[in-house]
């Protein structure tokens, strides 16, 4: 399969984990860990692998200038903040929220790495599209060429970065002889859900791709994931058997809202970190995680009522935990 322009800035392949410790309570599920918190350091996370197309393709068009948005801890923005600093890229991000008074977490690296920040007040963020291409404008009246990355790189040049992982996955399943039957990720913009949805039909991997919603609901994965596929699709002229019916989100564990997790959430963070010394965040993978061990052991009631081998993509997240930590009970 042919593969737009691609810049090599993640650690790959990573590697996968067999969880032998975690307490599952009498399910016989075996839960596996595609290990893409391990991408990089720094940049550890899924954004990378979206970002290895999309920071491509804006050095193609000649831009000298990434603008891209998020949260105030955003996951994304850290690590295109970080990976512009190492390509000689201006980076300016719209974050959503105050500003604080001592940074933390992912805005400290933000910071540390140089990036120009705009803060947006959450009653304006509705806005905030229309404030990057004001800043575009600014830019290229000043003589530079701004290229935007919508949030969490989640877009038609971003699904590349999942699809691209379903060939690793393909075969990192040949060489562990795993045949899972379901693949598992935490979505918050879509693109990671996205592109194993697609790739997963392109390399024909065993397992049915499900997704647990850190924000939103179900009606808004299925309409941007159809929309970034549809949009894919005409771009790069690619035709694959892809229906709405495809998408499958599972509500019910965002809990307070988006980046709020509930204390059951910060107890499954730490009792996979006490027994496999694997770290989950509070505002994707603890979810997502915490989410498909409560729908694994529900048995034939929950979601996944064969589950004899599941695949987690572990997306990353560390930095997150920081900024939360008082919620973390010990002892």
């Amino acid at each position: 399969m042919q593969f737009p322009k691609r810049l090599q800035l993640a650690n790959l392949p990573t590697p996968i984990t067999k969880l032998e410790r975690f307490p599952l309570h009498g399910s016989g599920a075996q839960i596996w860990v595609k290990r893409d918190e391990l991408t990089g350091t720094e940049v550890s996370g899924n954004k990378i692998r979206k970002l290895e197309f999309s920071l491509a393709e804006a050095l193609e068009q000649g831009c000298n200038t990434i603008i891209t948005c998020g949260g105030l801890q955003s996951n994304h923005c850290r690590t295109t903040a970080i990976l512009c600093s190492r390509l000689g890229l201006k980076v300016h991000l719209i974050l959503r929220g105050d500003k604080p008074e001592q940074p933390d977490g992912n805005l400290l690296l933000d910071l540390l790495a140089g990036a120009e920040i705009t803060y947006v007040l959450e009653q304006d963020w509705a806005t905030h599209e229309d404030l990057a291409r004001k800043l575009q404008a600014d830019y290229a009246a000043s003589g530079n060429k701004a290229f935007f990355i919508p949030i969490g790189a989640s877009d038609e040049i971003g699904l590349w970065g999942y699809i691209a992982a379903c060939k690793e996955l393909k075969e990192d399943f040949e060489q562990l002889d795993i045949t899972p039957d379901y693949i598992v990720t935490a979505t918050g913009s879509g693109g990671t859900q996205g592109g194993l949805l697609v790739g997963s039909k392109l390399f024909d991997l065993p397992g049915k791709v499900i997704a647990f919603n850190v924000c939103d609901d179900a009606a808004y994965f299925e309409k941007k994931i159809h929309e970034d596929v549809t949009l894919w699709q005409r771009r790069y002229k690619m035709d694959v058997d892809f229906q709405k019916k495809d998408i499958n989100t599972i509500e019910g564990y965002v809990g307070p809202g988006y980046g709020l997790a509930s204390k059951e959430v910060f107890s499954t963070i730490a009792e996979l970190a006490r027994t496999d010394g694997l770290f989950l965040d509070p505002v994707y993978t603890g979810k997502a995680f915490h989410g498909m061990v409560t729908e694994i052991l529900k048995g034939k009631e929950g979601c996944m009522p064969d589950a004899g081998s599941v695949l987690f993509i572990h997306t990353g997240g560390l930095f997150g935990v920081f900024p939360q930590q008082q919620y973390f009970s010990f002892g």
